[in-house]
């Protein structure tokens, strides 16, 4: 049993298939944090222009 596992941990380890898919889903978690971020800051400034924009116009 314990061959079996050690033999399966050195396989593992020799395998770099899933470490592309890793880094691909951290860059990707990444991008989407930054982008809400970068979002939400923006919704902000966005909202209060146009509030201001609506307050300036005529009735």
């Amino acid at each position: 049993m314990k061959d079996m596992i050690l033999k399966t941990m050195v396989a593992f380890q020799s395998d770099e298939r899933g470490v592309t898919l890793v880094e691909y889903g951290i860059a990707l978690a990444l991008a989407v944090t930054l982008g809400v971020a970068a979002l939400s800051t923006l919704g902000g400034e966005v909202s209060g222009a146009m509030g201001a924009a609506g307050l300036a116009m005529p009735n």
